[in-house]
């Protein structure tokens, strides 16, 4: 040590020793000193101990972790670790989501469309959807939809999600987006052979979505909203389950595709060589959520043949219900618009959709397009509706005779009335039913156009005047409450369609003559009845209604102005009476056998 160091040393020590000299320690200064070493004494040895145990405890419940994955998951407990990062595919109409929990679609966004409060339309709500994979393994369930799956081969439009086992065997789900709608989705596995048991000749698969909102009517919406599916058999229509209630049903064959389906849009699961049999599907309906239409599922089986490598080839359909579009993929997705059934189908499918895509190339506002329809319907339907008329002409002129002779056999013997009415009727050349068949070529007409307009994508939040989507109501009036089987709003479309059918009626009473009336009340009631209905339908329907009726006064106008005459129809009835009438030999059958009758009713008396 140097001269300098001892210095130093000395300097300190005579400091220390003058301030504790000058400035003594105080008796309770010496207290506090005294307990903090006793506590300091004792605070290392209950902290030393606290920390043993927590570091015991922690050991222990990692320990119990692994433990309990193990005995959940087996070979597979390696795939418990989290990861949140989503994967992306997309193109220019779709933009899919997929999460590596489970390895699944967790959202599918229709680009060209939005909601009704114009947010992006989302086909899937990840936390009420659900797809799933299970099968035994070890004596455990495997649920996939508890697993992370790891993403491998990311590109722009595809992703390779895979399940490894224990010895790198694995299950992996391949997805490839297309430039449309449709995606290629694979299941694909290696080894898993080794796992799974011999007798497990099957894969189930759980797959269900809460359809979340995206209409304006959340009530339309419901009406449209269902399972749709078709077997695997070219000669097997498509099917579905009730639109209106809780639904469940197990398919007795092989389907080929189950689709969820919106009003507009539909998510479908496709695989060309079938599901097993004994499918269940299912639809159930929560009257109070606002936010979810239906919720929709689907518990299907996979046949598996215990290969050592394997691939399942599906495809997933997230798109609209466009007719033109699905009908492209050949495999009868476009039944799932609702069109009606039988000829009312024909109807739409040969006549009124060819129209509609004619006359969309051309104009661009769907009002009127719908106009246009309207006056080449009509057009269409003018000669039948001018022989409706002139029967009716004629039925109004022979009332009163027709009159006389019902008087004449009131309260003695009806069926003789009718024989002569009848032959009455054959007699001026004019048919009862001749103003029927008119009326009954316009009925499919009618009815198509009834599915058309509210299963038209191409009118959805398409406005024209005051409505703003011809694919829902529209409303002049919010009511500041419900009325029953009506709604809490006033549709003008709806309004002017109820009136122009009672003029209509009114119109047609006074053109066929006097009625009963218990038919002039059906008639007045009907109307009425159209106004709480479609009040909350879509507003493209009334608006042709009420166009069909306007178009309908213009032609009862003309053709009675000009084509119908009851004088010169007075005229040709009264010429026809003179002539002789031939009788048909059907006509002498029926006549021969009622004179038959009656000789054996005089024998009996």
């Amino acid at each position: 040590m140097d001269k300098n160091s001892i210095t130093g040393i000395f300097l300190i020590a005579i400091i220390i020793i003058g301030y504790n000299i000058i400035y003594p320690p105080t008796y309770e200064q010496l207290d506090n000193t005294e307990e903090i070493i006793i506590k300091e004494n004792n605070k290392p040895q209950i902290s030393n101990s606290n920390k043993e145990d927590k570091k015991i405890g922690e050991t222990k419940y990692i320990e119990k972790s692994i433990e309990n994955e193990l005995k959940n998951y087996g070979s597979f407990a390696n795939n418990t670790k989290k990861n949140n990062d989503l994967i992306y595919l997309e193109n220019d109409k779709l933009k899919i989501s997929i999460s590596p929990l489970g390895g699944r679609i967790i959202s599918a966004i229709l680009k060209d469309y939005k909601t009704s409060d114009s947010l992006p339309l989302n086909l899937l709500d990840k936390d009420s959807s659900n797809f799933n994979l299970q099968f035994f393994s070890e004596n455990k369930i495997i649920n996939t939809n508890e697993l992370y799956f790891v993403p491998t081969d990311i590109s722009e439009k595809s992703v390779k999600m895979k399940l490894f086992a224990n010895n790198g065997e694995f299950l992996e789900y391949e997805y490839k987006i297309h430039d449309d709608y449709m995606i290629d989705f694979n299941i694909n596995s290696m080894g898993l052979n080794n796992y799974i048991p011999n007798n497990q000749n099957s894969l189930a698969l759980q797959w269900s979505i809460n359809l979340p909102r995206s209409e304006k009517s959340i009530d339309n919406e419901r009406m449209y909203s269902t399972v749709y599916y078709k077997y695997l058999s070219e000669n097997d229509d498509v099917d579905y389950l009730s639109e209106t209630s809780d639904d469940e049903e197990e398919l007795d064959g092989k389907s080929h595709w189950i689709g969820f389906k919106h009003q507009f849009f539909s998510s479908v699961l496709i695989n060309k060589n079938g599901f097993n049999r004994s499918a269940v599907l299912k639809a159930k309906t929560n009257e109070n959520s606002k936010n979810f239409v239906r919720e929709l599922s689907a518990d299907l089986s996979l046949p598996y043949n215990h290969k050592n490598e394997e691939s399942i080839e599906l495809q997933f359909y997230f798109g609209p219900n466009n007719y033109q579009a699905l009908s492209e993929y050949d495999i009868l997705l476009e039944r799932m618009i609702p069109l009606g059934w039988g000829i009312f189908r024909w109807v739409n499918k040969y006549a009124i959709i060819p129209m509609f895509n004619w006359l969309n190339k051309s104009f661009t506002n769907y009002g009127i397009i719908i106009l246009i329809m309207t006056i080449i319907i009509k057009l269409v339907l003018a000669p039948f509706t001018l022989k409706a008329y002139k029967s009716q002409a004629k039925m109004k002129v022979l009332k009163p005779e027709i009159d006389k002779i019902q008087e004449k056999h009131k309260g003695k013997d009806p069926m003789k009335a009718q024989q002569e009415v009848m032959a009455f009727y054959k007699k001026t050349g004019v048919s009862p039913l001749g103003g029927c068949l008119p009326m009954l070529l316009q009925m499919p007409i009618l009815f198509a156009m009834f599915r058309f307009f509210p299963a038209s994508i191409e009118l959805r939040q398409k406005s024209f005047l005051w409505a703003d989507d011809l694919s829902s109501y529209d409303s002049i009036m919010s009511l500041p409450f419900e009325i029953p089987f009506y709604g809490d709003h006033v549709s003008l479309f709806t309004l002017l369609m109820t009136i122009s059918t009672v003029l209509y009626t009114k119109m047609n009473s006074q053109m066929s003559g006097p009625q009963m009336a218990q038919m002039k009340w059906m008639m007045y009631l009907m109307p009425i009845m159209f106004l709480g209905f479609f009040n909350n339908y879509a507003s493209a329907l009334s608006y042709y209604y009420f166009l069909a009726n306007m178009i309908t006064f213009s032609q009862q106008f003309i053709m009675r102005k000009f084509f119908i005459n009851e004088a010169q129809i007075l005229t040709e009835i009264e010429s026809n009476r003179k002539k002789p009438v031939k009788k048909s030999n059907f006509q002498k059958r029926l006549e021969e056998m009622a004179r038959r009758q009656q000789e054996k009713a005089r024998k009996r008396n």
